[in-house]
């Protein structure tokens, strides 16, 4: 099959050779544009993770301004004689009430009881039963 290089045709070896090395060569490049994107990804989830942080702690430092400004209402307006102590305790057992409230609602949300796929099990057990029904049958009809 070979030819003479005169005419500009090639051989099958010298095809199969360039072919190898531009299979070779395109897969490298693949690779390299698959690690750039990679790196771009995370890159993104790293600046995305740090804002969501940085919002975290802001919110925090609201709530922990909101409970303060909350405190000196009370304590300025509702009871006699400035007792801000008094205020701040009543705003932590309000506070404390809500949170336990929340996070007895919250574990029962995520409770493996809650979490099972009832309709799945009741539709497995209902196939189950049919599945019964088909077998007794069939061998019952021989």
């Amino acid at each position: 099959m070979a030819t003479d290089g005169n005419n500009g045709s090639r051989g099958f070896a010298a095809l199969f050779r360039d072919l190898t090395e531009n299979g070779v060569a395109l897969v490298r490049g693949e690779l390299r544009l698959a690690r750039m994107e990679i790196g771009d990804v995370v890159a993104g989830i790293g600046r995305g993770t740090g804002l969501v942080a940085a919002g975290a702690v802001l919110l925090l430092l609201g709530a922990f301004s909101f409970i303060a400004g909350l405190v000196l209402l009370v304590g300025d307006q509702w009871l006699p004689a400035d007792r801000y102590w008094l205020a701040a305790l009543i705003v932590m057992v309000v506070a404390g009430g809500l949170a336990f409230v929340l996070a007895k609602r919250g574990l029962a949300l995520i409770s493996p009881s809650h979490l099972a796929p009832r309709e799945t099990v009741a539709t497995l057990k209902e196939d189950e039963e049919w599945l019964k029904q088909q077998l007794t049958s069939s061998a019952t009809s021989r």
